[in-house]
């Protein structure tokens, strides 16, 4: 699944910035603004529309290059580890959407909050997570993210604002509700972003959350993840409408490019202006996962390999990126070939170091489970003998 280096999307690329030699390197400069026009323009619903020119930096582009090149290669080494029985369990990938986590993250900081579903290792890695944690956890250790209880599904990282990872379908939207409400309580100028993929879109519980964000106006913003397909169903076959940005009805929404990086930093940005001062919006990001739903899907079986490959060629938000910053004479290929290989060595070392953390101890299945210092006591099934007293 190597990335092609071939320059195949330079039509849906528009740079705008005319002051930009084409014999001048731009890293001489790193902050220098440089003015682009998204690839497709937003499709709103009850609202207008942010700018379809976004605003970036040389150094900006690098860092998107190198981060979702990062994420890109520590999920297709979470394939070979699962392949190879040292991750079990359920395992869902994120390649293909790496620009909705990096987008998302340039929109907002640490104080503001992410709530997502179970294909979770990108966002648990754009809210500062690290690599080893995230392999750790993979694979069952103890020096995971968390401790090795948690697996694929589970990712956490409360001190950046990332409560989770979450296995259950749609249910994490409610839980996003209630941090946006603690938000508002507690008169913070901050956001939360609850994420869902399309097959969530359909639950009851979404729409019963939303309902209370708008009666409240609260800073909540429903991240819909449409990667056209719940496990195997396409959208076509499991929705009615499956315009998810309209799918509010009173509430605001926003179809976004989600294979854009930059596109998603717009839209996120306005997204959070919009909820602190009007209450809940709707973004739904138009994107695509490479894999199947989960490592048990093959992903071959209700499409067909050649869609799958069109839109690698024509879409992939890498080569996005790659191209942007070659048009704008900010790297050279072999420079961005050299950071692809240095990811590689970076993404093995991890592994090489989460593969000696042990595996948690048996009497860690017991911890985490009552907030201490309530004196809990345990008893047997009679309630006669006082089993234990937990601290």
């Amino acid at each position: 699944m190597a990335l092609s280096t071939i320059r195949t999307v330079n039509h849906l690329l528009k740079p705008f910035t005319a002051a930009i030699s084409a014999t001048r390197r731009l890293s001489s400069d790193s902050n220098a603004t440089i003015s682009v026009e998204i690839s497709k323009p937003y499709t709103a619903h009850n609202i207008d529309p942010p700018s379809s020119i976004v605003e970036t930096t040389p150094n900006e582009l690098m860092t998107f290059f190198a981060d979702m090149v990062e994420m890109r290669r520590m999920e297709i080494a979470a394939d070979s580890l699962y392949k190879a029985k040292l991750i079990r369990g359920f395992c869902h990938l994120y390649d293909g959407q790496e620009a909705v986590a990096i987008g998302m993250e340039a929109a907002i900081t640490k104080k503001d909050c992410i709530i997502t579903a179970y294909r979770d290792h990108c966002i648990f890695l754009a809210r500062g997570g690290g690599l080893v944690e995230s392999f750790a956890e993979l694979m069952g250790r103890k020096d995971g993210c968390s401790k090795g209880k948690g697996g694929s599904m589970h990712f956490y990282k409360k001190d950046s604002g990332f409560y989770g990872g979450h296995g259950i379908v749609g249910a994490q939207v409610p839980l996003g509700i209630g941090i946006s409400f603690a938000q508002k309580y507690n008169k913070e100028d901050h956001v939360t972003f609850a994420m869902y993929g399309d097959g969530a879109a359909n639950q009851g519980q979404l729409f019963e959350a939303l309902n209370m964000a708008a009666l409240w106006d609260l800073p909540a913003i429903l991240v819909c993840e449409n990667n056209h397909y719940g496990m195997g169903t396409a959208e076509w076959r499991a929705a009615k409408s499956p315009a998810y940005y309209k799918r509010g009805d009173y509430v605001p929404g926003l179809k976004v490019d989600g294979m854009d990086a930059l596109a998603v930093k717009q839209a996120c940005k306005f997204a959070k202006d919009h909820v602190l001062k009007k209450g809940p919006i709707i973004l739904e990001m138009d994107t695509y996962r490479y894999h199947g739903h989960s490592m048990s899907d093959p992903g071959s079986t209700y499409r067909t390999r050649d869609e799958i490959s069109g839109v690698r060629g024509e879409r992939d938000p890498v080569e996005r990126i790659r191209n942007l910053i070659l048009d704008h004479n900010i790297a050279t290929e072999q420079e961005l070939k050299d950071i692809e290989k240095g990811k590689r060595k970076v993404v093995d070392e991890a592994i090489a170091k989460a593969k000696e953390s042990p595996m948690p101890d048996p009497s860690d299945l017991f911890t985490n489970v009552y907030v201490k210092g309530f004196g809990v006591e345990v008893f047997g099934a009679d309630r006669k003998e006082l089993r234990a007293t937990l601290p």
